[in-house]
């Protein structure tokens, strides 16, 4: 008699740890793995409104984008919200908060034009300056915002063995030479945007961010299993570190640091990367781009890049044109080859 009370106590109580596993096990799965909720409202840092009181210069300056589809704005809800018109304009529907704080407030002469495109890879950055981008009057200034190589890693997302520039699946050892490649290819292709503006500009590369939030488990964003993945993501963003330190105009745009906190793991209090106050996804239905939220935090970084280099902005001499009263309303030449 005892023993059977003994098992049936037993049972009841392998019953209840499997109840309470499933009731608290199932929730704290859903929360901390699969939900990734947007937020709602601004994201990123704040920006200060001191430096868009008074205009920089009445120079002619041009802001020129290049890259994938990070800089082309895939994922915004709508152009205006893409990370480069925001930085040109604040949209009609601008956050209070960043209201006056664009480049258009404090550049009156300020042009604008993106060649940026979706799904495009360093390869075709390569090209697409050296074919498409022609050289801009000696008395246009530039600011230049790129994004480039985040492709090179992600695609073709295991589907097909690794290559250069679809790289998703290889080795570090595999990897090697396209690293290499891609920092010769980097380095060129900054050396060329550069010779693009006579009168001198300012280069602003964004790094390449982790959807998973330095984890480095790509089953989290849906993905296969990439045991170098993280290895040769932090050699890329080594490369983009080291060439743009062999010139004095390029600066790098921290989206890595950024992003962080914001990826796969953006609810797991525990990690390093928890964003206590802003604990969100910020990233696209597809992965690799950012979701509104996440261009308005771009949008901010590069902006506050931009702010930090306003100094060579403000020494620019007025144009002969702006010196005679703007006597030829002419527009301005876009400068981008047909061809």
């Amino acid at each position: 008699m005892n023993k059977k009370i003994s098992s049936l106590q037993l049972r009841r109580r392998l019953l209840f740890i499997v109840a309470l596993a499933v009731f608290i096990g199932v929730p704290a799965y859903l929360e901390f793995k699969l939900r990734r909720p947007v937020g709602e409202g601004p994201a990123g840092p704040v920006i200060d409104i001191e430096p868009f009181e008074t205009a920089w210069t009445q120079h002619q300056v041009h802001l020129l984008g290049i890259g994938d589809s990070v800089t082309r704005g895939l994922g915004a809800k709508s152009k205006s919200h893409s990370y480069f018109e925001r930085l040109r304009e604040n949209p009609m529907d601008e956050w209070l908060d960043m209201r006056g704080k664009h480049l258009a407030a404090v550049l009156p002469n300020l042009t604008a034009s993106n060649v940026a495109v979706s799904g495009s890879t360093s390869l075709d950055h390569e090209r697409v300056i050296e074919t498409e981008i022609e050289t801009f009057d000696d008395d246009v200034f530039g600011l230049v915002v790129m994004t480039t190589g985040g492709n090179d890693l992600i695609h073709s997302y295991g589907r097909r063995p690794p290559e250069e520039g679809a790289m998703y699946g290889a080795s570090l050892e595999q990897a090697q030479p396209w690293i290499e490649a891609f920092e010769s290819r980097l380095n060129k292709m900054l050396r060329q945007t550069s010779d693009r503006f006579p009168a001198g500009c300012q280069i602003f590369l964004g790094d390449i961010y982790d959807p998973t939030d330095g984890v480095g488990d790509a089953p989290s964003i849906f993905l296969p299993d990439w045991p170098d993945g993280l290895a040769i993501h932090a050699e890329y963003n080594r490369v983009i570190r080291r060439v743009a330190d062999q010139f004095g105009h390029v600066h790098v745009v921290p989206l890595h640091e950024t992003f962080l906190g914001h990826g796969s793991h953006c609810r797991q209090f525990w990690r390093s990367t928890y964003e206590w106050d802003d604990p969100t996804y910020w990233f696209y239905t597809n992965i690799e781009d950012p979701n509104d939220r996440g261009y308005d935090a771009i949008r901010r970084v590069f902006l506050q890049a931009i702010v930090d280099q306003r100094r060579s902005l403000e020494s620019l001499p007025a144009t002969q044109m702006l010196q005679e009263g703007m006597k030829d309303n002419s527009p301005p030449q876009n400068h981008l080859s047909t061809r």
